[in-house]
């Protein structure tokens, strides 16, 4: 009789893979069939202090290094994880279950982090003021916090990795990653990468782990800097828990975007994108489109357009050439889609398209929820009020696009809006009145470029940094500012008891 040998997934750390000391494992599924595919590692009080102390080591000779040789090992990484896409791609798809071109996609967008780091000398200039005074001078530059740690979620295994270690690391700190126990694989080749690029042992790290672990990162005296992505819940946790012990944290929770329908909108495009942006990565995105506000009008034949796109989604394993959306992450993840849709259902919404009961052939253990429409939503509903993390599009009926603004400016979240629309009026007044962070016209998933800065608003940051671009060049730096004058020996001091002026 055969078995099946299911790997164990170690941890990278001080620039080799180890199993570390702590012995407790966790196991790593794939999504589209339900079977165990590794036993995770996890670190327990020790293997963190370790990770620490390396990174707190190679913090302090990283952080030395000129400008040109980071440089040069971001090059190398770039062109190494450009190399590696395919081979990235098919980790995320073997523990997420997105669809392998949705995965070379979200590779494709940390790509672009990277190359934004790549510049790294041009973003770190300080400033310097000639002549202040008679014989003063004042300039300023920027410092890396030292140590700094990532906190990453399942739905995007590269990508938001991405968004913080190349700043982090361009800006002189050493990073420690602790991924999500979902799907670390890709984590651990990225670690690899790292290490191939060039970069010194100990400057980035990989700790797998559970609230344990977290909860080290966040107290332990020698990390300088949290970065996190995940529920707003665990957010808000990391944030007072992190700031309490002292350290610089950005946290960036979870969301419910809204898009705004108009009926001068082009309502087979807006369906195509709603239907994209809902249903691509079986929602699972912080950016996903969870709401459409229908204005008026346009509601009935938005449905219905909706409808056909839903039902003429390809569900399948994510390898399958022409699948566009693949399972969900977990049976815990099905059984909360399943429970939400339920309650939306007896509380007397429509069902438009029901998911619920999909079976893929052939794979009838993996954790399926098909594309799902639910109109005439609540805004009391849990359908309205919970972040559901899944491929469901809630339709919400209002008359007018003051009705939609308000609705989205009451809701706890602000991480992402969209409108559809011909008016160039109607997109400036909802640009400047909505209350969300990042904002879309025609765009259904508006992420922006690596040299602007990701974040949302409200309950969507915990913090005041946005992540990677700009603001992440300031997050994972301090400033200095130094007032100099150079006396000549004969002249007098000029000291005085007074406070200095100018």
């Amino acid at each position: 009789m055969s078995t099946t040998t299911v790997s164990t997934i170690s941890h990278f750390i001080n620039g080799a893979e180890t199993a570390g000391v702590g012995t407790r494992t966790q196991p790593v599924y794939n999504p589209a069939t339900g079977a165990v595919s590794a036993e995770l590692r996890l670190a327990n009080r020790e293997d963190l202090d370790t990770t620490v102390a390396a990174a707190r080591a190679a913090a302090d000779s990283w952080g030395d290094i000129s400008l040109a040789k980071r440089t040069a090992v971001l090059f190398k990484f770039r062109e190494l994880v450009a190399s590696h896409i395919d081979e990235l791609a098919e980790l995320v798809t073997a523990e997420h279950g997105k669809v392998l071109s949705d995965a070379k996609g979200e590779i494709g967008r940390g790509l672009e982090v990277i190359e934004f780091a790549c510049g790294i000398p041009q973003l770190l200039k300080g400033d310097y003021s000639d002549q202040v005074s008679t014989g003063i001078d004042v300039f300023s530059f920027r410092e890396p916090l030292g140590v700094v740690a990532g906190i990453t979620p399942f739905n995007f295994p590269v990508m938001v990795p991405l968004w913080m270690a190349p700043m982090a690391i361009a800006t002189g700190n050493a990073f420690i990653l602790k991924p999500s126990e979902r799907d670390p694989s890709a984590s651990m080749l990225l670690a690899k990468l790292w290490k191939q690029a060039g970069l010194p042992d100990g400057v980035f790290q990989v700790l797998h782990g559970d609230k344990e672990t977290v909860d080290g990162l966040l107290t332990h005296p020698d990390v300088d800097g949290i970065s996190f992505v995940g529920s707003t819940p665990i957010a808000r946790y990391v944030h007072e828990t992190a700031t309490a012990h002292g350290k610089r944290v950005q946290a960036l929770g979870g969301a419910k975007n809204h898009a705004i329908i108009l009926p001068d909108a082009d309502l087979d495009n807006a369906a195509d994108h709603l239907a994209a942006a809902a249903f691509g990565s079986a929602g699972e995105r912080c950016m996903a489109i969870s709401v459409a506000v229908a204005v008026g009008e346009a509601a009935d034949l938005l449905v219905k357009k909706v409808e056909e796109r839903a039902l003429a989604v390809k569900v399948n394993n994510g390898t399958v050439p022409d699948a566009e959306m693949g399972p969900v992450i977990t049976p815990a993840s099905k059984e909360r889609i399943v429970r939400i849709v339920t309650e939306a259902e007896t509380a007397g919404a429509a069902m438009v398209v029901d998911g619920r009961d999909l079976v893929v052939p052939g794979h009838e253990d993996g954790f399926w929820v098909g594309p799902t429409v639910i109109d005439h939503v609540k805004t009391e509903m849990t359908a309205y009020t919970e972040e559901i993390f899944g491929p469901v599009l809630v339709v919400v009926r209002v008359e007018d696009l003051d009705a939609g603004i308000a609705l989205i400016n009451s809701n706890p979240y602000g991480n992402g809006t969209a409108i559809f629309t011909s008016s160039g009026a109607a997109a400036r007044k909802f640009q400047r009145s909505v209350t969300v962070g990042m904002i879309g016209i025609n765009v259904p998933l508006p992420v922006p470029v690596a040299y602007h800065s990701f974040g949302g608003w409200k309950a969507s940051l915990f913090g005041d940094k946005h992540i990677y671009g700009p603001e992440g060049v300031s997050f994972y730096t301090r400033g200095k500012v130094i007032t100099s004058r150079w006396p000549e020996p004969t002249h007098a001091s000029g000291a005085s008891y007074n406070f200095p002026s100018n």
